[in-house]
């Protein structure tokens, strides 16, 4: 097999500027271990093609004669070629409709499909992702999205300078212009009617990006416990509150009590107590791993039942449709983020205007800082590229010498489902 890898174009939407491997490694990858790379023109990608070049890259259309291709998101049909190795964010492990098509095309073609989000250790952790930096770009949309649901209340504030994560060139930027603004808050102050101003924050996994934005603000932190008791009415600071499991959930028999790994492999038998806390928040970030077994934590229901509301924006970082926050009903694109959930009709309208709640829901948040997500991300992938490239594919899946990492996320090897991803057959009938 060649040692030459192919980067494709990402063009499922015009927001994503990605790309799976930089300049950098690319380069290190060439000089390093002798393997070469084609990367198709483009000029939207967060590295222009000239960076690619200087590296090394080969910039060209045609990837016929790459062995193993790399790309971000899923790749069209039509493009897919005989015999090649695919890596990229396939959608199909939980066997669902709208790429079980695309499944079948690639075992049809005999090729091989790694997926990134199965690229874990040997503890299940997953090693290749863009997490961080959906926190990252869904807090300063949060916050560029309370400055304009501010606005619509009838409140001008700084927040108002701050613009979304994708005009932006980097996470620093961002983050110094935010401190700016955080710096005129302090000195000159909120809207006294909406103090306290309190962030609570669900969730503290590879989303915390999004708590690294929001401390670059006047803050105080304070615990679920304390936030019930919060009287202070202080208008020129921030109030941040992390909600874990045990603050979120109690189990549904009185008789037990919670245990976190008990919650995580049985969330069915738990129920949501996170209402008690909604009455003293003024923005949320939802940031939780759900399932359909888990409570949702932001019903229909409870809004509906609440008059006097302090929350005015959620931003759902996960976006799981009719998921942990039910009125997230769709999720948005990256210029026009948000709409109002009205409780009272259970309507939503597109902007920041309206009765209800804002919901900010973009559900692929990391396309908003491409170049520093793919620079993480690329940091992550690099390592494993030698070995991709070097295995032997005219062994048996047992033994061809895949690093264990990736071996763990062939889904199809020379047209075969492998064994961890049999069940797939059911929903490819």
């Amino acid at each position: 097999m060649k040692k030459i890898i192919g980067i494709r174009r990402e063009d499922k939407n015009i927001w994503e500027r990605r790309v799976p491997l930089i300049p950098e490694h690319i380069k290190k990858l060439k000089d390093e271990h002798g393997i070469e790379t084609i990367i198709q023109p483009f000029e939207r990608r967060a590295f222009p093609d000239k960076e690619f070049e200087e590296a090394g890259a080969i910039v060209k259309e045609d990837l016929s004669e790459c062995p193993t291709v790399f790309a971000v998101k899923e790749i069209p049909i039509k493009l897919l070629q005989q015999e090649k190795v695919y890596i990229f964010f396939s959608h199909t492990i939980k066997g669902q409709d709208y790429n079980m098509p695309l499944l079948q095309k690639i075992m049809d073609l005999n090729c091989t499909l790694i997926d990134y989000e199965e690229i874990k250790n040997d503890k299940g952790r997953r090693l290749v992702f863009f997490g961080k930096y959906a926190g990252l770009a869904g807090m300063i949309d949060a916050l560029h999205g309370y400055g304009l649901r501010l606005k619509e209340l009838g409140y001008s504030t700084p927040l108002l300078k701050i613009k979304p994560a994708y005009e932006y060139h980097s996470v620093d930027e961002a983050k110094k212009h935010i401190t700016e603004v955080g710096e005129e808050i302090k000195a000159n102050g909120l809207p006294e009617e909406k103090a306290p101003y309190v962030f609570g924050f669900m969730g503290y996994g590879n989303v915390n990006g999004a708590q690294d934005v929001f401390d670059v603000l006047p803050h105080k932190v304070i615990s679920p416990e304390e936030l019930k008791e919060l009287d202070d009415k202080s208008n020129n600071i921030f109030y941040k509150v992390v909600f874990k499991e045990e603050h979120m959930v109690e189990p549904k028999n009185p008789d037990d009590t919670f245990e976190l790994y008990d919650y995580f492999n049985h969330p069915h038998k738990y129920k949501s107590k996170f209402e008690e806390y909604i009455p003293h928040l003024s923005l949320i970030i939802n940031a939780i791993y759900w399932t359909e077994d888990s409570p949702r934590f932001l019903t229909k229901e409870y809004f509906k039942s609440v008059k006097d509301r302090k929350l005015d924006v959620i931003c759902d970082i996960t976006c799981d449709i009719n998921g942990a926050v039910e009125f997230t009903v769709k999720s948005t694109e990256s210029d026009n983020p948000a709409y109002v959930y009205n409780p009272e009709d259970d309507s939503i309208t597109d902007g920041y205007a309206g009765d209800g709640i804002l919901d900010i829901a973009v559900d692929n948040l990391p396309t908003e800082l491409p170049r520093n997500s793919s620079i993480e991300f690329s940091n992550s992938l690099n390592q494993f590229v030698p070995g991709i490239v070097n295995a032997d594919l005219t062994k048996s899946f047992n033994e061809v010498d895949f690093p264990p990492e990736i071996k763990r996320a062939v889904i199809v090897y020379n047209g075969e489902l492998t064994e961890n991803f049999k069940y797939l057959e059911e929903f490819l009938k």
